[in-house]
Order: structure tokens, then sequence, then C-alpha cells
């Protein structure tokens, strides 16, 4: 799962979602506001390339530590304990993103026997729902890799955001050194 071309895949397909969400949503406002037109299938087309946006997103936020999680608890652990809370973590993650993947599986298969087309897009709706087990099976992968990084020890749990961090950081102003070199 890991490297710098699955990573660079990920980055490139979710930053061509979103700039494709922002045109075509740019030009559905110009459309629709200064010509008094636009695409009938735009709302719906922006719809399933946010939730492509989404599903991609869930397994690269765990591969970057950027989801949000509270472990102030864990931190005053010693290193054993917060590796045990790390892997019953990963394992209630497994378990949810497992039972979600199987109801997605389960809908998709569905929509596909039943020949659902998308309302406005003429593509067969099971294409676009693709996103939901696709983005489930790569948050898998994800979370497995983070289960091996803490029982190789190379983590102690689950990469998270840092947000108290990163507002200190905001607003804390660095220290300049006086001009004309330090004085040491």
């Amino acid at each position: 799962m890991s490297g710098s071309k699955t990573d660079r895949l990920e980055e490139g397909m979710i930053a061509l979602l979103l700039a494709a969400m922002t045109i075509l949503t740019f030009v559905q406002c110009i459309l629709r506001y200064i010509f008094n037109t636009g695409f009938p299938w735009a709302l719906e087309a922006t719809g399933y390339m946010f939730g492509w946006l989404i599903f991609l997103g869930i397994s690269y936020g765990v591969k970057k530590g950027s989801h949000i999680g509270v472990d102030v608890l864990v931190k005053k652990l010693p290193v054993p304990g917060q590796r045990v809370i790390g892997i019953l973590v990963v394992l209630l993650c497994l378990a949810y993103a497992g039972l979600v993947l199987y109801g997605s599986i389960r809908y998709v298969g569905t929509m596909r026997i039943l020949g659902v087309t998308a309302e406005d897009i003429p593509i067969p709706r099971w294409v676009l729902l693709l996103a939901i087990p696709i983005g489930l099976i790569l948050l898998v992968g994800r979370l497995l890799e983070s289960a091996w990084l803490v029982l190789s020890g190379k983590l102690t749990g689950m990469r998270l955001a840092d947000e108290a961090r990163e507002a200190i950081d905001q607003f804390t102003v660095p220290e300049e050194e006086p001009k004309g070199g330090a004085i040491r």
C-alpha cells in the first residue's frame, strides 16, 4: 500500500476530483446565473465526484495521519500500553470497515442486478457507486499497514492529526535572531 507512486496516484486522483468539481460548479454557476442555462447533469456529477473524493480520501487520511482522534489518555500510558490500545483501535476500525465493505459490495451488486442508471448521467449507477467498496478496500489496506507498523514497533498507535499542536503552532510567532548574526 505504501510507496511514492501510490501516494502520487492517490494525491493526483484526489486533486483531479477536487479540481473537476470546482471547475464544473464554477461553470454551472456562470451558465445558470448569467446565461440562464446549464448542464442538467452537473449537480449529480458533482455529487458522485464528491463521493469518490471522500472514499479515496478516507484511506489517504489514514496514511498521512490527518484523521482526528482523542488520544490524550492513551499518550499518558507507557509505550506497551499505547501499542495495545493502538492494536485494539486498528482492530475496531477493521471490523467497522469490513462491515461497511460487506454492505457496500452487496449494495453495488444489487444496483448492478437491477440495472439502475444514474438519474441525469447515462451511466449504470453501480459503476458510479464503486467508489464505496474501492475506497473501503484501500482503507482496509491502510489499516492493515497501521497494524503492522504498531506490531513491528515502528508506531505506538494509529497516526492521528494533532490539532492542538497545529493550533499552538499557528499562533506562536517564532523568535527572530538579532540582525547582524547571533551572539553565541
